[in-house]
């Protein structure tokens, strides 16, 4: 596990900050506030998750930070996040990628889009219709301390036992995201 490379802790996200809504088929049908959408059972808003490896075909992963208001302290894919109004859902993949990670990714592409809902004890849910996407990178990450609050390189087959033995211990997302991965597009990564 790494903290040390931690360089930047610029503030890159809010709650106030205004999220795409959607209906199950990626259709536009307004904005709302982040907060506003994460309360109660939550409101269907666009989402991706991004899954990056190295050359050694680890995947980094990272530990929400304390001050999160869902899953604090959780470990979870690389990097997860909303696209802005106006912003392809790519374009924001390779944002918050530099934003929370410091990272200049090659590779990215989609994989998959899934719908899915998760309720945090009684603070609130995402509701996401989330684009899965990978991307690659030899380069260490400096996270954003504001997002992160540790990181670490991890085997596939590592975090597979992580996720058996620990599973309280990740987001949903991740747990939902890593099994297709694993299942659908095993052969792709080592």
């Amino acid at each position: 596990m790494a903290t040390d490379l931690a360089t930047k802790s610029d503030i890159v996200s809010s709650e106030d900050e205004r999220l795409i809504l959607v209906d199950s088929e990626d259709r536009v049908v307004g904005s709302l506030g982040k907060a506003v959408c994460h309360d109660g059972q939550g409101i269907l808003h666009r989402a991706f998750s991004l899954f990056v490896f190295n050359g050694a075909g680890e995947t980094l992963l990272q530990r929400r930070h304390p001050d999160k208001r869902l899953w604090p302290g959780y470990w979870s894919n690389s990097c997860c996040s909303h696209p802005r109004r106006g912003e392809a859902v790519g374009d924001a993949v390779l944002r918050r990628a530099g934003d929370e990670l410091g990272l200049a990714l090659t590779g990215v592409e989609m994989l998959y889009k899934f719908e899915y809902r998760a309720a945090y004890a009684d603070v609130g849910s995402e509701f996401e219709l989330c684009s899965v996407f990978v991307g690659h990178t030899d380069t260490e990450p400096r996270i954003n301390t504001t997002e992160i609050a540790e990181w670490r390189w991890i085997r596939p087959d590592d975090l597979d036992h992580d996720l058996e033995s620990n599973a309280q211990d990740f987001t949903p997302w991740l747990k939902l995201e890593w099994s297709r991965l694993r299942s659908e597009f095993a052969h792709r990564f080592p």
